[in-house]
């Protein structure tokens, strides 16, 4: 029994030490090797990494310092001059600024002065509306909105855009003709095609679409003789194109507003009782303007108050633009008279407009008669 037990103990003893042997001189430093062998990879990966990175650098910096030699061309051949005639050119109205404004003596009854040149201009210009603002806030008084398209010629336009405008529609018009042009050709063709070889297709069936060509030809070609008309009419008018033209649109009053405003207060001198009333004949006989140009007053922020007024007579504003006031009535003034007979005025968020400067009592605040 003893000797058994000592036979199977060393036994086992061997085993244990062939398998610790095998352990610390054999699995484990194979383990270590392979870690190292791995390490070795990642490092000289690391390095051919590192390696292709610079070459990539050295063969893109050339093109960043051209792209940069490029940047500093382009700022050296920027002409500021050139630049800003552009957004002139782009943006110019063709208005001619208006005449002196001859002196009114308020002692005397009430008599509208406008300068000859108003005069003048307001008559020629019936079929030919122009308008301009000496502030962007301020509203279009006495006229009333058109929610429809312009007239054709666009002479509810300033010169230099309705230029610009039938000069677009002259070429459009020309591209129109290109194509019909083309296609009557290629029918034409197809036709000669037929004629030779009546297997193919009938002749005839080609007549039918080539005179519905010719007649749009003829339609396009009246059409484009008659905006080039217009466009030859508007050129004629303008002035040269290398003078520089102011475009601030305080620097041009609307014609037709003084026309409406010396007929306004003719009539106020005919009214036996001093009321002040409006002739509708005048509203139509001044062209509205487009919405296009209304477009340019919506969502402005509301002006702020300079002062306060006190209505002196009643006035009823009938006309968009205007608002009606009671006698006696205080009010909020957010813009002075600016020299056309009206003052801007404000009862509160929702109310607000014009009335005749001489129907209301300013009271300016200090800081708004220092300004």
């Amino acid at each position: 029994m003893a000797e058994d037990s000592k036979g199977e103990y060393l036994s086992t003893l061997q085993k244990f030490n062939h398998e610790q042997r095998e352990h610390y001189h054999t699995h484990i430093p194979n383990i270590f090797q392979k870690i190292q062998d791995m390490e070795e990879r990642r490092i000289i990966r690391i390095g051919e990494s590192m390696k292709t990175f610079a070459e990539v650098d050295r063969q893109v910096t050339p093109i960043i310092g051209k792209c940069l030699d490029e940047i500093t061309k382009a700022v050296d051949s920027i002409d500021p001059k050139h630049d800003s005639q552009l957004v002139i050119d782009a943006f110019k109205s063709g208005f001619e600024p208006p005449g002196d404004v001859d002196f009114e003596d308020f002692t005397q009854p009430i008599k509208r002065a406008v300068s000859e040149s108003s005069l003048s201009n307001s008559k020629e210009t019936k079929s030919e509306s122009r308008f301009s603002s000496k502030s962007k806030g301020k509203l279009w008084p006495f006229m009333k909105k058109s929610k429809g398209g312009g007239p054709e010629d666009y002479s509810n336009l300033p010169p230099e855009q309705r230029r610009k405008k039938l000069q677009q529609k002259v070429d459009e018009i020309n591209k129109d003709i290109q194509k019909e042009l083309d296609q009557r050709e290629a029918l034409t063709k197809m036709k000669d095609v037929y004629i030779k070889n009546p297997q193919m297709g009938d002749a005839a069936s080609v007549d039918i679409k080539l005179a519905e060509l010719s007649q749009n030809l003829e339609k396009l070609r009246l059409e484009v003789q008659k905006f080039e008309g217009w466009l030859a009419e508007v050129e004629g008018r303008l002035p040269v194109r290398t003078e520089v033209m102011r475009r601030q649109s305080g620097a041009y009053e609307p014609q037709s507003n003084t026309l409406t405003v010396t007929n306004c207060v003719q009539d106020r001198e005919s009214s036996p009782d001093g009321g002040y009333t409006e002739e509708p004949s005048q509203e139509s006989e001044m062209k509205t303007p487009t919405t296009e140009f209304d477009d340019e007053f919506d969502d402005e922020e509301p002006l702020p108050t300079i002062g306060t007024c006190k209505a002196l007579y009643t006035f009823e504003g009938q006309n968009e633009g205007t608002i009606s006031v009671t006698e006696g009535e205080t009010l909020y003034v957010i813009e002075e008279d600016k020299g056309d007979g009206w003052t801007r005025i404000r009862r509160n968020e929702d109310e607000e407009g014009y009335v005749p400067t001489s129907y209301v009592e300013v009271f300016l605040e200090k800081n708004a008669k220092d300004s």
